[in-house]
């Protein structure tokens, strides 16, 4: 159910695989999808069996994610259109999805504050993980932690040349070449610099989503298939 989960204090956070769900194949198992074909009843499971091992009766908030910028509040409604999300509420679960994209799961346990981003390409070049970082910092966090999960690497993630140059323009860290010689982008390597320069230490947690049968890809399984990352903090 989980390619890494660990716990931080009070802090508690995970990426999950593909397995321990019900969908079928070509989804199966545990496919966190919003979107897609795969059968609705099969994916709300998902999320309950999920939610269930995690942080049982605990509620979660999550997002329309759009490759964007936006972060915004967990209180503020249903599924909001946005990439980044964030609370001072305990025992809520923040839960962002990812097929190749970056997750990044943020907190400061002293300031009561955690944070959650979906970072793509296009959201990475816009800032939404230190986007993410002010918000909460907005909210009273001073030492902000973070853990990068997995994503489709620099050597798998082939771009036009044209396109190579107008993200590295941006963030020179996420330029890449594939193994086989050709333009590429290093979204996680952008996002890790970007923490970096944020002042935020990252645990890096990441393995190729293209590479690791255990994991969905975007680029390997076609879309309508979903990661999750997770994080919450617990009442004291």
């Amino acid at each position: 159910m989980y390619s890494f989960r660990a716990s931080a204090g009070l802090v508690d956070l995970a990426f999950t695989d593909r397995y321990g769900g019900v969908s079928l194949p070509p989804y199966a198992e545990l496919n966190l999808a919003v979107a897609g074909s795969d059968d609705e009843e099969a994916k709300a499971e998902n999320h309950r069996l999920l939610l269930a091992d995690f942080a049982d009766g605990a509620p979660f908030a999550d997002l329309y994610q759009v490759h964007g910028n936006e972060v915004v509040d967990a209180a503020c409604g249903t599924r909001p259109e946005a990439d980044g999300i964030v609370t001072t509420e305990r025992d809520v679960v923040l839960l962002v999805r990812t097929a190749d994209c970056v997750p990044v799961l943020l907190a400061d346990e002293a300031a009561g504050v955690i944070g959650a981003a979906h970072a793509g390409r296009r959201g990475m070049a816009a800032g939404v993980v230190t986007e993410t970082v002010a918000r909460m910092r907005t909210l009273g966090a001073t030492s902000i932690s973070a853990w990068v999960g997995p994503y489709v690497c620099g050597a798998c993630y082939e771009v036009p040349e044209a396109m190579q140059s107008e993200v590295a323009e941006v963030e020179p860290a996420a330029k890449a070449t594939t193994s086989w010689g050709t333009p590429g982008l290093d979204v996680g390597a952008g996002v890790l610099a970007q923490l970096a320069r944020d002042g935020v230490d990252a645990v890096d947690a990441s393995r190729c989503t293209r590479e690791s049968e255990d994991l969905y890809s975007y680029r390997r399984d076609g879309a309508g298939m979903s990661l999750g990352a997770l994080i919450r903090l617990r009442g004291a």
